[in-house]
């Protein structure tokens, strides 16, 4: 059974930083591309980033770009998101997600298959 587990989340103050940690079981997460997403309450979910698992290449959302930065551990089978400079309107919870592809990097929700449960991140002073 594929299952995503987020964790890392909390309440910052903006400026603050937060690193978001992405596991998997049921399958290995350099075997597809992985994605984060983030839903900000009373607003369609979004895509932040993306890592390939293939060459590790990066996609991100402008609206993070520069401020976020999405890696990868092969041997611990985790994908982080860095989150820095973090703004109120980061606020949101945050998933990460299974690619269909191993060397796709999309922020695309149609590229992705399975999710995780979502872990809440909450920038507030």
């Amino acid at each position: 059974q594929v299952q995503l587990v987020e964790s890392g989340g909390g309440l910052v103050q903006p400026g603050g930083s937060l690193r978001l940690s992405c596991t998997a079981s049921g399958f290995t997460l350099n075997s597809k591309t992985t994605g984060w997403f983030r839903q900000a309450p009373g607003k369609e979910r979004e895509g932040v980033s993306s890592i390939s698992s293939s060459d590790g290449s990066t996609l991100y959302a402008d609206s993070v770009k520069g401020r976020f930065t999405i890696s990868r551990d092969n041997d611990k089978n985790m994908v982080f998101l860095q989150m820095n400079n973090l703004k109120p309107e980061d606020t949101a919870v945050y998933y990460c997600a299974r690619g269909l592809s191993s060397w796709y990097v999309s922020v695309d929700e149609e590229d992705f298959d399975s999710w995780g449960q979502g872990t809440q991140v909450t920038v507030s002073s």
